[in-house]
């Protein structure tokens, strides 16, 4: 969010649009077909891709004809298999996980109607002063996703897992005192030099840290394992508290150093070091909680909403059993004899001719995962 804070240009800008990204692309039941690169047909005659090849007793083809070049004839199970060939695994999978939500929810008893689909695209809308229809458009526009595809596989399965997470919740005072240093207190500037290796070849670049603050820049480029950061000399963007729990031990040293001070050597993962020089702080964005305390607090509500989310639909995806005869994967556990099962069928949200029965809210930078 403090991203978003520092760089925001107005609602036409870059900003708006890394907002829509964030909407879009976080989603874990993704759509399919946006943004392919080109793929060349197999190697095989023109002939066999367009249509059977004749024999004295092959029976004229029934199959609808999608195109004819020169008068020969495209069936559609050519198309159909150079789409299973290109996209098939992928679209696959989410339908997969579309009726895994879907039987849970059967199980449970939990129903998402289209009105409630319409009033929550209507609200994400308000959240950018666009009406529905002209969201629709950016999204069409911006990220090619069809209207039905954003109801279908944004909008349906966030509700549907938020109705099976079942939980509200109420960010507690350490947590909005947690959000308000992430997103609105002061950064730590820095550089870094990462060393891959053992831990005496990371205490010999410390050393030569320790003995040269002044050299870090060089030391950095000539010795950090870092292609990103290592042209920069060592720089990192800003580091922020309690940004991330992956991140929590190098957020810790980063605020216990002084300007111009080294920190000691961190071990980030097996046979990864870092080695950190801080290069002092940046100004909080806000300095009173109060002054953003609504608008904060909505926001860890949606974070723990997503994270609850995140955690139901690994656990339904786990005790569910999947064979994929596509990729020749099995997974999860073997339903007990009797089990009611959904089959897959015209009733997943988004199959041919059919609609979801509920639907997902997707807020801004929430993420579904796949």
């Amino acid at each position: 969010m403090s991203e978003r804070i520092h760089s925001s240009t107005g609602p036409n800008g870059a900003g708006s649009k890394r907002r829509l990204t964030s909407i879009v692309a976080g989603t874990g039941v993704a759509v399919v077909g946006a943004g392919l690169a080109f793929q060349f047909f197999r190697a095989e005659p023109a002939h066999s891709q367009t249509q059977a090849p004749k024999t004295a007793a092959a029976p004229q083809t029934t199959q609808p004809v999608m195109a004819r070049v020169n008068n020969q004839p495209i069936y559609y199970d050519a198309v159909a298999k150079e789409s299973v060939n290109r996209v098939g695994a992928e679209v696959l999978d989410n339908l997969i996980n579309r009726l895994i939500i879907l039987q849970e929810c059967d199980r449970r008893g939990i129903t998402v109607s289209q009105e409630e689909v319409s009033r929550e695209v209507t609200e994400i809308a308000k959240k950018f002063n666009l009406p529905a229809d002209t969201w629709y458009q950016m999204l069409q526009s911006e990220r090619n996703i069809t209207p039905q595809q954003y109801r279908d596989d944004v909008i349906w399965p966030m509700l549907a897992l938020k109705k099976l997470a079942g939980t509200e919740f109420k960010p507690t005072n350490e947590d909005m005192d947690h959000a308000f240093k992430r997103d609105y207190g002061p950064r730590v500037k820095a550089r870094v030099v990462l060393v891959d290796g053992n831990i005496r070849q990371a205490n010999e670049v410390w050393q030569e840290c320790v003995a040269n603050p002044d050299d870090f820049d060089r030391i950095a480029r000539e010795k950090s394992a870092d292609p990103n950061t290592r042209a920069l000399g060592g720089v990192v963007p800003p580091i922020r508290m309690y940004g991330s729990p992956e991140q929590a031990q190098v957020e810790q040293a980063a605020f216990k150093l002084r300007t111009g001070e080294v920190s000691p050597v961190i071990e980030i993962d097996q046979n990864r070091y870092l080695v950190m020089k801080c290069e002092g702080r940046t100004d909080p964005v806000v300095t009173d909680i109060k002054d953003v305390w609504d608008e904060l607090y909505k926001q860890v509500v949606e974070e723990k909403t997503q994270a609850a989310v995140a955690s139901v639909f690994e656990k339904v995806k786990k005790d569910a059993q999947v064979q994929n005869f596509l990729v020749n994967s099995t997974t999860g556990v073997k339903k007990p004899a009797g089990a009611g099962v959904r089959p897959a069928s015209a009733e997943v949200p988004g199959a041919a001719g059919t609609r979801p029965p509920a639907a997902v809210s997707q807020q801004p930078g929430a993420a579904i995962p796949r």
